[in-house]
């Protein structure tokens, strides 16, 4: 499903498209999901939350410092798009975006899966000296930026905007850090 919703959307898959691409009998589904398409959609967004949670502290615990992880994490994002030939893209902001309104169940789960990726941001940056409240803010303008590349990306099937917010977002982060080091 999660593979799906990246490149066809969360409305344009179907749960037969689903059982095809997974070579599953359509008993397991239900099986697994009793509650259909709706409870399918929640597990592959908090799929979707654990593996760039992952990502995100695999690129903390790689990088030397703040800035070079979200520049790492900004490149893999980058590699991801780019050799799925610009079809892949966030599956939970094509989540929120398509049924955010219409399901509060898959709302609610991209809510906490941005909130899954924003946490742990907001966490390196306050080991690197930032208070909890900037934190947090700087963690979210993070995510929020590289979810608008992500969608520039595929939209101009150009690595591009991912690459530019690599750069600025890596500068404003190790700025802030540097002025809350230089504030203590």
């Amino acid at each position: 499903m999660l593979e799906l919703i990246q490149t066809s959307g969360y409305s344009g898959t179907g749960l037969n498209a689903v059982i095809e691409h997974a070579s599953a009998p359509k008993g397991s589904i239900y099986f697994h999901f009793p509650d259909g398409k709706e409870g399918l959609g929640v597990a592959a967004v908090e799929l979707a939350a654990e593996r760039f949670a992952e990502l995100i502290t695999q690129a903390a615990a790689a990088s030397g410092g703040p800035g070079a992880a979200v520049r790492t994490a900004i490149e893999a994002l980058t590699a991801i798009v780019a050799e799925g030939d610009f079809r892949l893209g966030c599956p939970v902001s094509v989540v929120t975006l398509e049924m955010g309104a219409e399901s509060e169940r898959l709302r609610q789960a991209c809510a906490t899966a941005f909130d899954a990726w924003i946490a742990p941001t907001a966490a390196l940056l306050a080991s690197s000296g930032l208070d909890a409240d900037a934190a947090r803010s700087l963690a979210t303008v993070v995510v929020s930026t590289i979810e608008g590349a992500v969608i520039l990306s595929r939209a101009t099937r150009s690595t591009q905007p991912l690459e530019s917010a690599a750069e600025v977002v890596a500068e404003l982060v190790e700025q802030r850090c540097r002025a809350a080091e230089a504030g203590r």
